[in-house]
């Protein structure tokens, strides 16, 4: 059953030192308001899984957060490279940072077994890629029933998920629209869930072909955090920040200019930092 929470007793609540969790959202319902109290936290040694991994996990890398990266792709969408994912990979800074690299289609693939509650994901993939040669938990199988070689890569299964959405209603359904990535997946093959959302509503009302309704048990906590997608995007509500993404490049590529804006942005600000951009 999920409980209304504040964000800083839903984080510490659902997001614990030592997690693999998934701070989900595929250009769309990033939730950086849930990261950014994630590091006023301090927590540590995280194992960081996502799709796209871009902003938010750059700055979680950069604050010592995480041990490890699994993804399948890893960038400032549309500008470049993650500064702070590579002078942690590349270096050791803050602290060395190991990854398991993957293609978009087998981390898919390992979320919805992850969310069946099966142990690895069978696909049509990697042939003729290299991928297998530096990650040794791709491997294959043989179909018993056609003798088909199938790739096979290890289900996603976490300890924690954070995803944001549009809406709660005031029994603990939360409903998501627009691009929905794999949130729902990384929510079901979790063992705590965290969703924040723009607004908690009576009803969740008219919703698009595409909406997808999580169910009030497969949540922990939710928290109303207006705005807190910035700078992603939330459909219906406001629009993807791309002068922020720009203007990241600039601020992550060294470690002091890194160092003030965490501090000016995130650990003397709270989540009401977001609402300013909460404009429909």
């Amino acid at each position: 059953m999920a409980r209304f929470l504040p964000l800083s007793a839903a984080v510490e609540e659902v997001v614990r030192d030592g997690d693999t969790t998934a701070f989900e959202g595929f250009t769309h319902l990033i939730p950086y308001a849930a990261g950014h109290e994630t590091i006023r936290q301090s927590r540590k040694d995280l194992t960081l899984v996502r799709m796209t991994p871009d902003i938010l996990y750059d700055q979680l890398i950069g604050m010592g957060a995480a041990k490890k990266m699994v993804f399948s792709w890893g960038g400032n969408p549309g500008v470049g490279s993650l500064h702070r994912f590579r002078d942690a990979y590349e270096r050791g800074w803050p602290r060395p940072l190991e990854i398991e690299e993957h293609s978009h289609a087998a981390m898919a693939n390992a979320y919805e077994a992850g969310a069946a509650g099966l142990p690895f994901a069978v696909f049509r993939g990697y042939r003729g890629a290299e991928l297998a040669r530096v990650n040794p938990n791709i491997k294959s199988v043989t179909c018993p029933y056609t003798g088909e070689v199938l790739a096979t890569v290890p289900a996603v299964r976490l300890d924690s998920a954070v995803i944001h959405a549009q809406k709660a209603d005031r029994a603990g359904n939360v409903l998501l629209e627009g691009i929905v990535g794999v949130q729902k997946e990384a929510v079901l093959s979790s063992k705590r869930a965290l969703v924040t959302v723009e607004e908690i509503v009576d009803d969740l009302g008219p919703r698009s072909f595409n909406a997808c309704i999580l169910p009030h048990w497969t949540i922990t906590a939710i928290t109303a955090v207006p705005g807190g997608a910035h700078p992603s995007y939330t459909q219906g509500y406001y629009k993807r920040d791309n002068a922020f993404y720009e203007a990241w490049d600039a601020i992550s590529r060294d470690r002091d200019s890194f160092a003030a804006w965490i501090d000016a942005n995130v650990m003397q600000k709270g989540p009401g930092a977001f609402t300013r951009y909460a404009r429909k």
